[in-house]
């Protein structure tokens, strides 16, 4: 068995935040090691450089706390490389936009968590903590935000319904709202956690039911219909 110990990857701009992070880390995981950047660059140079290192998990994954807004670009991106090419790493956002844009473009690029970097100390290593049990942390009010944003497309569902004569299910409603942010399947069925198969096959009863067959229609189909 390795004695890799867990790295922790801390990419955050600014300094007193990037060290109130650097001090929850062990708080929450006794021995990590801990690494930082402060730009998209620095932290796709360091994974770049480390990447045997972030292959190598041991006994426990590795953790990316990594800020939405950079000097150089969008965290997003650093997201989306860890998700896509370093399954050892747990990719966790820590930031202070609680939209429903960067929460769903956070998601879907593959971050398994979502935290506003305004709650106490204790309250962030609470659930850093849950994930080694396995649970998305996801802040109260984002949780909420998610619940909210499905529930709106649900009661939308008897009145789209009703003035187009289309059938949509709620769910499908869902994929039809995705797919008109631009959404690919896979990143869908990380929003929906479902698998993609499962959410291809909604998008072929979709594009079925109204009579399309291309993505460039749907998302013109879910602005008609105001779920964008």
């Amino acid at each position: 068995m390795s004695s890799q110990p867990r790295i922790g990857l801390i990419v955050e701009d600014q300094a007193d935040t990037r060290a109130w992070l650097v001090r929850m880390l062990p708080a929450a995981f006794a021995g990590i090691a801990i690494a930082e950047a402060a730009t998209v660059q620095s932290a796709l140079d360091w994974i770049a450089a480390n990447a045997e290192r972030l292959g190598d998990h041991g006994t426990a994954q590795h953790i990316a706390l990594v800020d939405i807004g950079l000097p150089d670009g969008s965290g997003i991106d650093i997201i989306r490389e860890l998700a896509n090419h370093h399954p050892f790493v747990l990719p966790v956002v820590t930031t202070i936009y609680d939209d429903d844009a960067h929460l769903f473009d956070a998601i879907a690029a593959g971050a398994r968590g979502y935290l506003l970097k305004d709650q106490h100390p204790d309250t962030i290593v609470q659930y850093l903590h849950r994930i080694d049990q396995g649970e998305p942390p996801l802040s109260p009010s984002i949780a909420q935000r998610m619940l909210t944003y499905f529930a709106s497309t649900r009661a939308r569902v008897a009145q789209l319904g009703e003035a187009s004569g289309e059938d949509l299910t709620a769910r499908e409603l869902d994929v039809l709202r995705l797919l008109g942010r631009g959404l690919r399947v896979a990143e869908a069925a990380r929003v929906l956690g479902l698998t993609p198969h499962t959410v291809a096959g909604y998008v072929k009863t979709v594009y079925r039911k109204l009579n399309i067959s291309s993505r460039a229609e749907a998302a013109v189909e879910a602005v008609r219909r105001g779920l964008v």
